[in-house]
């Protein structure tokens, strides 16, 4: 029976030393400013061009290279 108090004590334990590091991290964040916000924006949206464009070419050289590879007779 003292065993299993044991363990729950150490898994309260647990669970609010890890609800203190949360509460933390929160406390240390910040709203940014609007200059941060529209830089963060635009590389973000810089990189989901980037991957589609890449995405795109990649589709492009598949459709394409058969044609290339088994010419139509």
């Amino acid at each position: 029976m003292a065993e299993k108090a044991n363990q729950n004590q150490i898994s309260l334990e647990k669970l609010t030393g890890g609800f203190k590091q949360y509460v933390r991290i929160i406390q240390l964040t910040r709203k940014p400013s609007n200059e941060e916000f529209f830089t963060i924006a635009k590389v973000a949206g810089a990189g989901i061009i980037l991957i589609g464009v890449i995405g795109f070419a990649i589709y492009i050289v598949m459709v394409m290279m058969p044609n290339y590879i088994f010419p139509a007779k």
